[in-house]
């Protein structure tokens, strides 16, 4: 076969949904991995539906997916004069004809062929009239009478379908305007792509688009049918599941490379492995492993993921990446290095960057009220005299996480009680809840003046409740 040419060719009529970045990473990661080339082609044949906003849509998804093409991308509106080119040939040499039979005589037609308990379909009328071009005539291809067509799906193995159960289809619509297995099998042949992974909805398309390709004396790709991807009902993936496009995903906090390891798992396995890097996908994908199951998708495995690729990423890119989430939820942290020591401490508690986001309002914002169902069992008229005790205290000691776990024991002996008659009124003064990270590391990126500050205010807070 030589070089691996792939393509991804999405339709501009909505944004990248996860079936379709799913279709773009499983051909993108073969032509990576075999250093083939990955072509992008937007198939915006359908002119009512097509938009541009679309069309930016799914750039930004496949560009935030970190997904890129070597060529295009290619639109097909731009490419009717050769589609025409193309119909003329097959007509010339015998592959198609023009049919002047009315959309009423058609479905006559296959009415009869219901009764008879045969297949419903266009019955060959005009297939042999020699007509010429005329006002709302099609063409149609010239479908094999005899015999199959078959090919080898790398997914599915082995599909024959019998001609006699294929209709004379339309390549030319009315208007003048290619039908989509037309345009399709082109683009393929003189983009030269020579492998193509779809979802396997296309299963039907392909023998027709197969006899297109030898009509024109070419080679015919390979193809392989992946299973759809299903919600958790094991219906077909809508928005009534929640988020179906990949921005949503990217609103919601999810990292790039969580989404395609998930997507990429939704379909294809490697062993028992489940966390893969770009990298690691890169290297171990192929064909062979996609099975024959639809995926079924799971948000809360997608969460999952995303938590361990939140923990597995240096601090300083998840710094990065959490930026804008901070912008927008209005939280501003102007010290970076303070910023990458939250980030530190949180990112073993998080599960998307909005999560993330705001658990850190409590770090640059102060406490604005305390939870009140920990504050009846930590904010007693005694535990004021417990905080001002480890403000004197931490008053003297560097900010670091073994100073102030030495200093803690040391309070906690010299008051003689428990841990957590020091440690439960402590975390609900700096924090404010009961459920924040770890005592030290909290401390320690707080700082000691921001940490004295709110043991005040915890302080006043508690003699004002008498």
């Amino acid at each position: 076969m030589g070089e691996i040419i792939t393509r991804f060719p999405p339709s501009p009529t909505g944004y990248l949904h996860v079936g379709g970045a799913r279709t773009a990473l499983f051909n993108w990661l073969y032509a990576r991995k075999t250093g083939g080339t990955f072509i992008l082609r937007i198939e915006d044949t359908d002119l009512e539906r097509s938009t541009e906003e679309s069309v930016q849509a799914i750039f930004d998804g496949l560009e935030w997916l970190g997904i890129d093409w070597d060529q295009g991308p290619f639109y097909q509106t731009k490419r009717f004069d050769l589609y025409k080119k193309v119909i003329n040939k097959l007509l010339e040499d015998g592959h198609a004809y023009w049919c002047t039979c009315t959309p009423e005589e058609i479905d006559e037609m296959r009415e009869t062929a219901r009764a008879k308990g045969e297949k419903p379909k266009y019955n060959g009328k005009c297939r042999e009239k020699n007509l010429g071009p005329t006002e709302g005539a099609v063409v149609r291809f010239k479908v094999p009478l005899a015999g199959s067509t078959a090919f080898d799906d790398m997914v599915k193995g082995r599909i024959s379908i019998p001609n006699a159960e294929l209709d004379d289809f339309i390549i030319q619509r009315s208007d003048g305007t290619p039908t989509y297995n037309l345009a399709v099998a082109v683009d393929d042949l003189t983009m030269k792509v020579n492998t193509i992974l779809r979802g396997d909805d296309h299963v039907n398309n392909t023998p027709k688009q197969v006899l297109i390709v030898k009509a024109m004396g070419e080679e015919v790709p390979t193809y392989g049918h992946v299973p759809m991807v299903l919600g958790a009902d094991k219906a077909r993936l809508s928005k009534r599941h929640g988020a179906t496009s990949v921005t949503e995903y990217r609103d919601m906090g999810i990292l790039p490379d969580a989404m395609i390891n998930y997507l990429a798992r939704l379909g294809w396995s490697c062993g028992d492995q489940e966390f893969f890097t770009r990298e690691d996908l890169i290297e171990k994908f192929t064909p062979d492993n996609i099975g024959r199951s639809p995926g079924v998708f799971d948000q809360d495995k997608l969460m999952a993921i995303n938590h361990e690729h939140i923990q597995a990423k240096p601090t300083e890119e998840i710094t990065d990446a959490l930026l804008p989430f901070l912008d927008k939820a209005g939280i501003v942290a102007e010290d970076r290095a303070q910023l990458e020591k939250a980030v530190k401490t949180l990112a073993p508690r998080s599960h998307t960057l909005v999560e993330m986001a705001e658990n850190a309002r409590f770090f640059f914002e102060g406490i604005k009220e305390y939870d009140a169902k920990m504050a009846k069992k930590a904010f007693k008229p005694e535990a004021a005299d417990v905080l001002l005790a480890m403000k004197e205290a931490l008053a003297e000691v560097a900010f670091t996480q073994e100073a102030l776990s030495a200093t803690f024991k040391a309070v906690v002996e010299k008051l003689e009680v428990g841990f957590g008659k020091v440690a439960m009124p402590m975390r609900l003064a700096v924090s404010g809840t009961g459920a924040s990270p770890d005592m030290y590391e909290m401390l320690e990126v707080l700082g000691k003046e921001e940490t004295l500050k709110r043991i005040d205010d915890a302080v006043a807070y508690i003699r004002s409740l008498g």
